[in-house]
């Protein structure tokens, strides 16, 4: 499994020539002409208009109209007067400051006066023509003008209205620019992306790591869309869909991306929550668009991720509404998946990691054909992930992916990717030039553990607690035969409220044994039991424990049929059939709570017996811890001595015999090739291929 980051299948490439395709280029947006519209619309309405100089009736009697100066005489209102000067005398110097321009070149008045009483301001006008003579007429003008604050009180609350609507309209249809969903007439269409031959996918099944047994049933879907002729000539079908089911992290995304890369063939990529919309009728609207362009580019793959957005069960729901919308929704799907025959060419991909709440109609033979597994990758699989995320980092002599999957088991690919992430943080932190196996054991801790707080300051009391709690997981570990090796123990404090923890190194296994499931048990209750022992009281840092403990206990009780007196019996309901309603009686209830506390009862009792027995190496450990915080796996062989049940994975051990036979073969290979260079050696392409 290689990196799982949705932008390795984006359809833009920055080496692409074609400009529209350049991911650098900022993306157009209507809302843009929208906004510089408004901005113009306000500077006219808010701009100064009175770009005349004030001045008074006396002044322009005695020094403008009396001098033969102004043109006209405007009365706005009946309120202002505003007076125009003539041409040909502005260039007189006494209206050297006179501006008379408006800031868009409009000419206009080049001062103005409040007349206060008309009939006082029509008589002065009188008087003063009657100075002039018949000869020459002073033009007076009445005019009335709106307002700019008028006009906004008036208009802009509808402005502001029409514009809200506007704006929600197009979000309820989906988008704020151009594309398939943007606009109201555009709501039912498909979202898709679309990935053909024009887009560089540059991801392949040689990027996908650790998932061997999904590759091929995937490579052969591949397979039957670019030779279809070498099954249907034997009279078989092509299978319609494929459900890729697997925990988040596993890689199901990238498998469909490296699917698309491998196909050479149109891939249309979506999620489930993308059929669904507030509007009635939208998502069985756009199933049917995407079944239809789906045909027209056939052969195709159809990829839906997160297909329990839509595919839940119907009618597991009692509350109606958006609920009968989905169902719909899942109906047209369900019908467009029958309707298209075997022949076209069109496959469909759907991932999800809840498959026990995916209506059964979807996943029957004829629809999805194909369930296929996508699990945690074992230590093989592991170790072929890291192989993928560690050729971009610059590493040291001591990184070995072997051993890093091996402290990483139960790790999804996902985590992995972390990992070396993380691991590249923290050696650049510490300035170094290469990365090295310290700086991944501390990226490992902190994936585990989390972030270490180095500022959360304890008190010697507490930190005692603590270096006893957790030298007393360690005792109990070390000493019971059924519990995965100790790697280290540390009493430094990380993530939100780990004050120490006990890292162990488990291996793949999937059955357990009573044996293994009690040891396990008493290893947890170890903490707990070293400070009842060494204190003779209890604090709160075994909560974590009780938890998983209580968990255990119920599962071998309930589930697992693990029990004398409850007998072989599970109870166990993923699907939630039994509701609120109890598969067993009061009585039943009863006797399990009883064999529950039992069964820890004899757990703890167990782990203190063992701890009262090796309490002198309880105390050695526990001032060891508070005097170094970390100890590793080398240090407690010093302190107890070497692990009476050592053992060493086998699969470890045929990883290692298989990395030696590989490295001899090389090895003989490069001495061949040195001997006789004239020889091309194609021998050694077949031992690079193995090792991808």
């Amino acid at each position: 499994m290689a990196d799982i980051n949705s932008n390795d299948l984006k359809p833009q490439n920055e080496n692409n020539p074609n400009p529209r395709k350049n991911s650098n280029l900022p993306k157009f947006n209507f809302y843009w002409i929208y906004a510089i519209i408004a901005i113009v619309m306000i500077g006219l309405f808010f701009l100064p208009k009175d770009f005349a100089q004030k001045t008074t009736w006396l002044s322009v009697r005695n020094n403008m109209i009396l001098t033969h100066d102004v043109e006209k005489i405007i009365v706005v209102n009946k309120e202002k007067a505003e007076v125009f000067i003539k041409k040909n005398s502005l260039s007189n110097t006494k209206y050297k400051d006179v501006k008379g321009q408006g800031s868009f070149g409009e000419t206009g008045p080049q001062y103005y006066f409040e007349i206060g009483d008309l009939q006082q301001f029509e008589k002065n006008m009188d008087e003063v023509q009657k100075d002039f003579g018949q000869n020459e007429k002073i033009v007076v003008e009445f005019a009335n003008t709106r307002e700019t604050s008028n006009f906004l009180v008036n208009w802009l609350p509808i402005l502001l209205l029409i514009g809200f609507t506007f704006f929600m309209v197009r979000r309820m249809s989906g988008g704020s620019g151009g594309g398939g969903g943007a606009q109201i007439f555009n709501i039912g269409k498909s979202r898709a992306q679309l990935y053909d031959k024009e887009t560089n996918v540059n991801i392949t099944f040689k990027d996908v790591a650790g998932l061997d047994e999904a590759k091929e049933e995937v490579m052969e879907i591949v397979d039957f869309l670019k030779n279809p002729k070498k099954y249907t000539v034997l009279g078989g079908k092509i299978p319609k869909g494929a459900l890729l089911i697997g925990s988040p992290g596993t890689g199901k995304t990238l498998l469909a991306k490296a699917v698309a890369g491998e196909a050479g063939v149109p891939f249309f990529s979506l999620s489930g929550s993308d059929f669904v919309e507030m509007f009635v009728g939208v998502g069985a609207s756009r199933v049917r668009d995407l079944f239809k362009q789906a045909k027209e580019k056939a052969p195709c793959i159809i990829f839906i991720d997160e297909i329990d957005a839509v595919g839940r069960a119907r009618g597991k729901n009692a509350m109606q509404g958006a609920n009968d919308e989905r169902e719909n929704t899942l109906n047209q799907l369900l019908t467009e998946m029958d309707g298209f025959g075997t022949d076209i060419g069109i496959i469909i991909l759907a991932a999800t990691n809840r498959p026990d709440i995916l209506d059964s109609a979807l996943l029957r033979p004829g629809r999805f054909d194909r369930q296929i597994s996508i699990d945690k990758p074992d230590l093989k699989g592991r170790a072929a992930i890291f192989r993928v995320h560690l050729k971009p980092l610059k590493l040291a002599a001591d990184v070995d992916e072997t051993k890093l999957a091996t402290q990483t088991a139960g790790f999804a690919g996902a985590e992995i990717m972390n990992v070396c992430n993380e691991a590249a943080l923290i050696a650049a932190r510490r300035n170094k030039e290469m990365v090295d196996m310290a700086d991944f054991q501390a990226a490992v801790d902190r994936v585990i553990g989390g972030l270490e707080k180095k500022n959360k300051v304890i008190s010697d009391h507490e930190k005692q607690i603590v270096a006893y709690h957790e030298a007393g997981h360690a005792i109990s570990g070390w000493f019971l035969e059924h519990v995965d090796p100790l790697v280290k123990v540390s009493i430094v404090p990380r993530g939100v409220a780990a004050l120490g923890y006990a890292q162990y190194l488990p291996k793949d296994q999937y059955l357990y044994t009573t044996e293994q499931m009690i040891n396990m048990m008493c290893m947890t209750l170890g903490g707990r039991v070293a400070e009842d022992i060494i204190f003779n009281r209890i604090s709160t840092g075994a909560q974590n424990d009780l938890e998983r403990i209580t968990k255990m206990a119920y599962a071998m009780v309930t589930i697992y049929g693990m029990n004398e007196k409850v007998g072989n019996l599970s109870f166990n309901d993923p699907n939630n059939e039994y509701g609120f309603t109890k598969p067993y009686s009061d009585k039943t209830a009863e006797l399990i709570d009883q064999e529950v506390r039992a069964l820890v009862d004899l757990c703890y009792q167990k782990t203190k017996a063992l701890l009262i027995e090796k309490k002198e190496l309880l105390e050695i450990l526990a001032q060891e811890l508070l005097k170094k915080e970390i100890i590793f796996q080398a240090d407690l062989e010093v302190i107890l001595g070497k692990r009476p049940f050592e053992y060493r994975n086998q699969e470890i051990e045929a990883m290692d015999a298989e990395k030696l036979k590989l490295d001899e073969e090389a090895k003989e290979l490069a001495d061949k090739k040195t001997e006789t260079p004239e020889i091309k050696d194609t021998s050694s392409e077949s031992i690079a291929d193995s090792n991808i």
